[in-house]
């Protein structure tokens, strides 16, 4: 019965946000933007890829969502935590989905195998915040409020290693491609390298001021991006380092004004160069020249709440999570940029065009 009264509450407030089922949303948004079926009642906490179509989210309704972004549908729903879920992550070229909650475990599903989870990882005592997969797909990395990372067996569910650090209230945490490295930001502003063979802190990097809510690991495991928390601007951040070089820090993307959430490395377009994207609770995405730290382009999506999560699914477009109003498929129209040349001044809102082509 609560259940059922929590889920009109959230009802009731994403009702605010979303047009009725078919009618074009004039006075809300964009009428251009694709209104497809809501994945969730309630804020989306995460999303991330599955396939090229398919993404992964979780939110406060406590449920797992599979979608066909592309399609506009739902293609499967996982119910097992009963607190919210606040990660989810897919191990790449596969079927598996691993996802974190409130609950204080992490579950294991497949989407070619039903509807109830294949394996449960339980043994923290607060929030999981943090997961990662190892390379070749054994072990799970797992961070926590409670000070805690854990390294499991993922075929027996088996903790094989932990390790309790004092005030590590873990944020998120990134497995780093083809090596036993693995990366985690922490309420204590500190970012920590642990070596997966011994389970030991390898590296510290120096404390930033605020609190590091996200990072994303470079494809070629070079470099790292932290996000910051912050307000009125300062923090607000997202800093790149250099983890050949650890602790040293490369640039920073300064221009968000409330906490910066996410950021993640997006795939390079041909003839293009690298770039970084974040989103913040001021409702904002920006794009950023990784190596400048230009500002390449910034969305609002007003009414949007807090964007919390991030996910690109290729060189041209973006998924976003949101507190407000869903998820949205983002486009960038990555042509605007090479159009204008590299005239993109710091100060000025970019030359990369973006906007909300679909929200589900």
């Amino acid at each position: 019965a609560n259940m059922g009264k929590l889920q009109s509450k959230f009802r009731k407030r994403s009702e605010l946000y979303r047009s009725p089922q078919g009618e074009k949303a004039e006075n809300t948004f964009d009428s251009q933007v694709l209104q497809y079926e809501p994945a969730h009642y309630g804020s989306i906490n995460t999303v991330t890829n599955l396939s090229p179509d398919l993404c992964v989210s979780g939110g406060s309704d406590q449920v797992v969502v599979v979608y066909d972004w592309k399609q506009g549908q739902m293609c499967q729903s996982f119910q097992g935590h009963n607190r919210e879920v606040t990660k989810v992550l897919c191990y790449p070229g596969s079927t598996w989905i691993f996802s974190a909650s409130r609950d204080k475990t992490v579950l294991m599903w497949d989407l070619n195998q039903g509807d109830e989870p294949i394996q449960e990882f339980c043994g923290h005592e607060l929030v999981v915040n943090g997961i990662a997969i190892s390379p070749d797909g054994r072990k799970l990395c797992t961070g926590s409020r409670d000070n805690w990372m854990c390294l499991w067996d993922i075929e027996s569910a088996k903790c094989e290693h932990r390790h309790n650090i004092s005030r590590n209230l873990v944020t998120h945490v990134c497995w780093v491609p083809a090596s036993f490295s693995v990366v985690q930001t922490s309420e204590d502003k500190t970012i920590r390298v642990w070596d997966s063979r011994s389970w030991q802190v390898t590296n510290t990097f120096p404390a930033k001021q605020y609190i590091q809510t996200h990072c994303d690991v470079s494809p070629n495991g070079n470099y790292l991006v932290s996000s910051s928390n912050g307000f009125g601007g300062q923090g607000c951040e997202a800093t790149l380092w250099d983890l050949r070089q650890p602790g040293c820090k490369v640039v920073e993307y300064r221009g968000h004004l409330q906490t910066t959430a996410c950021c993640t490395f997006l795939p390079v377009f041909s003839g293009g160069s690298a770039q970084i994207a974040t989103s913040s609770h001021d409702c904002s995405v920006k794009i950023w020249d990784q190596n400048t730290a230009v500002c390449l382009g910034t969305l609002s999506v007003d009414g949007a709440g807090p964007l919390v999560s991030l996910t690109p699914t290729d060189t041209n477009s973006l998924l976003c999570a949101s507190f407000n109003a869903g998820l949205q498929h983002i486009q960038l129209d990555q042509g605007s940029l090479q159009a204008q040349g590299s005239g993109a001044s710091s100060g000025g809102a970019g030359s990369l065009n973006m906007r909300v082509v679909a929200r589900f």
